[in-house]
């Protein structure tokens, strides 16, 4: 009997290994040959890009767009040390679970190939990675939280380009320019996958580099401002509130399955998003620390940075950059809603670009209608990070890789063994077990008290619909001279 089970494990090994194989080639048929091949053509220099280093960029470019202008204010609501160590300890966190998830697409995607199902014309997402593997309910779970989270994710950008462009011009109000830039973001629908963001996902990193050290260097040339003060946490509502926006900060791996797709070789992605998550830190901490050095308790009633800094061609510069990634930023978040609409309404695999733009238009409308109803600006990303990030993105992954590997016969024949610095399979699940833990009380419970409590205070003063969401009120005109009556 031995022989025999040697030569099924044999069996079973040369298998894996083969399948594994054709994992590595592009989800289109082609392989390094064909990336190769198109070296020296400017269109698919521009276009086609499925590398190692397009999904970092995409990675990373989509991790911290918006989000950077509203740090300061977490942190005025968290103090200085509570806001680095948030920051390390969830950007990292974000990282595990980003493994977990690109651990599992890897192994839907094993167990397809041997079934024989091709994904040539289809885009593998989230949900269907959950469905092949632990069924329908969590195919449910994940396309409800994943879509619901992606949709006010878009809401967040288009919101936050009204904000900025605000500072540049104020003559429109914030909800005209929510109009305008609806349109913009619109166009989005011609981009027909991650395999096509290569430009975009470099010149957004670009962009975003650009605004987080024009932040820094500002903050630190403006000085600290008379009296500054600052007096964070003072209270747990605040604290709570900007902790979850440091955790919506490092969730943006809601597409993680989709960049993955995107690539040539999609087992590369295991350590990506932990790399462009180091390189995020050196944004996100001197910019969030210099602006809150420098303004303090003043950041409590400013949740976009910009609002601070005074006029120049610099920040100019910087408001202009940051919009332009902020419409990039949205088509990353609206593509996965786009592949979704397209299967329902049997467009998915269409070749035609423009019959698949105007497919996805009506994904634009209900996005642009509620960036309307809910402006606000700061509060958002801390409500949808409580309610929506942490289900997503921490929990629903760490449970289920500790389902999906429950068994022995799972853990055997795993497509990806644990990583060389957690080896043991009951080390992972401690950690996720962590995870889960963690993100469920303070993420969720906590994190989703204090969050809503502070959405419902914006509303309570500003209302639906506001016009113009934290605008400072305009001036009285000066009352006229009184005029001198000649007898």
């Amino acid at each position: 009997m031995l022989p025999q089970k040697q030569a099924e494990e044999a069996i079973v090994s040369r298998s894996n290994s083969t399948l594994k194989d054709e994992l590595e080639q592009d989800v289109d048929g082609k392989g390094e040959d064909e990336e190769a091949a198109h070296g020296f053509n400017m269109k698919s220099l521009l276009w086609h890009g499925g590398s190692a280093w397009d999904a970092w960029f995409s990675c990373a470019s989509n991790q911290v767009a918006q989000v950077l202008l509203t740090l300061p204010y977490s942190f005025s609501q968290l103090g200085m040390l509570s806001g680095i160590i948030l920051q390390l300890f969830y950007g990292f966190m974000g990282s595990w679970t980003a493994y977990l998830i690109s651990v599992l697409y890897v192994e839907y995607r094993t167990r397809k190939e041997k079934e024989n199902v091709s994904f040539k014309n289809h885009v593998i997402q989230w949900f269907e990675v959950l469905d092949g593997l632990l069924g329908p309910y969590w195919k449910a779970a994940g396309l409800a939280f994943n879509c619901t989270f992606l949709l006010f994710g878009s809401v967040i950008q288009l919101i936050a380009c009204a904000s900025n462009i605000y500072y540049i011009n104020d003559r429109l109000d914030k909800r005209t320019w929510t109009y305008i830039f609806g349109a913009c973001c619109a166009t989005t629908v011609f981009i027909p996958s991650y395999h096509n963001y290569r430009i975009w996902s470099f010149l957004g990193l670009g962009m975003t580099t650009y605004t987080a050290w024009y932040l820094t260097i500002a903050a630190v040339v403006h000085g600290q401002v008379d009296g500054v003060t600052h007096s964070g946490p003072t209270k747990l509502v605040l604290y709570f509130t900007g902790a979850t926006n440091i955790l919506y900060t490092f969730g943006g791996h809601a597409i993680t399955v989709e960049i993955m797709h995107a690539m040539w070789k999609p087992q590369k992605f295991k350590y990506i998003y932990l790399m462009a998550t180091v390189y995020v830190f050196t944004l996100t901490l001197p910019s969030a620390a210099a602006v809150y050095w420098a303004f303090g308790d003043q950041l409590l009633s400013h949740s976009n940075a910009f609002s601070l800094l005074p006029n120049s061609g610099w920040r100019d510069a910087a408001v202009i950059l940051m919009l332009i990634h902020q419409i990039i930023t949205f088509g990353f978040a609206c593509t996965p809603l786009y592949f979704v609409w397209e299967k329902v309404i049997g467009m998915h695999d269409t070749k035609s670009i423009f019959l698949r733009a105007l497919a996805r238009l009506p994904v634009v409308i209900p996005i642009w209608f509620l960036a309307i109803i809910f402006p606000f600006f700061g509060p958002i990303n801390s409500t949808v990070g409580a309610l929506l990030v942490s289900f997503t993105v921490y929990i629903i992954p760490a449970m289920a890789h500790m389902l999906t590997y429950r068994t022995p016969s799972a853990r055997q024949d795993a497509a990806e063994k644990p990583p060389f610095f957690l080896p043991s399979w009951t080390a992972m699940y401690a950690v996720n077990a962590f995870v889960v833990g963690w993100v469920l009380v303070v993420g969720f419970g906590l994190g989703g008290w204090a969050s809503v409590t502070n959405f419902v205070t914006q509303v309570d003063t500003f209302g639906l619909f506001a016009k113009c969401y934290q605008c400072p009120k305009p001036q009285p005109p000066p009352a006229p001279a009184p005029q001198m009556r000649h007898y």
